[in-house]
């Protein structure tokens, strides 16, 4: 049993989704691990991850308008110390996920046809997001 960790430093533009598969395809190829298991782990509390649909760019629109519905910036939140978008950005990496568990068949994460793995960001400024990576396998 093998393993190995590497942490992907992502640079967001503000609030959206950015694709991430690439780089976790090409990390993990590197490994030359066949069989096993990747962990992927935000270190943020504003920032998510999500296994989501990567065919259509419409799909990543509706996601972040629909996020903006159920937390939007113009209800009073207790917590504001650090702007308006920051108490909606928790809420919304709250019902998202930090981690995701990928398993490895032939040397590849085993994404069906149309997935794609996102950082979600959840704050409108630009940001330097770290996702952990995982790897155990043969």
């Amino acid at each position: 049993m093998h393993q190995a960790t590497h942490t992907l430093v992502v640079a967001t533009k503000g609030r959206g989704l950015v694709e991430i598969t690439a780089e976790v395809r090409h990390w993990v190829a590197a490994q030359r691990i066949a069989t096993g298991l990747l962990t992927l782990y935000c270190r943020h509390t504003s920032a998510s991850l999500l296994i989501q649909e990567n065919a259509d760019p419409d799909v990543q629109k509706d996601l972040v308008a629909f996020f903006e519905d159920i937390a939007p910036e113009t209800r009073a939140y207790v917590h504001d110390t650090e702007g308006p978008d920051d108490m909606p950005a928790h809420i919304r990496a709250a019902l998202t996920q930090t981690s995701l568990s990928i398993p490895i068949i032939s040397g590849a994460p085993a994404l069906g046809a149309w997935q794609g793995i996102y950082l979600f960001e959840h704050r409108r400024s630009p940001h330097r997001r770290e996702v952990v990576m995982h790897l155990v396998g043969e």
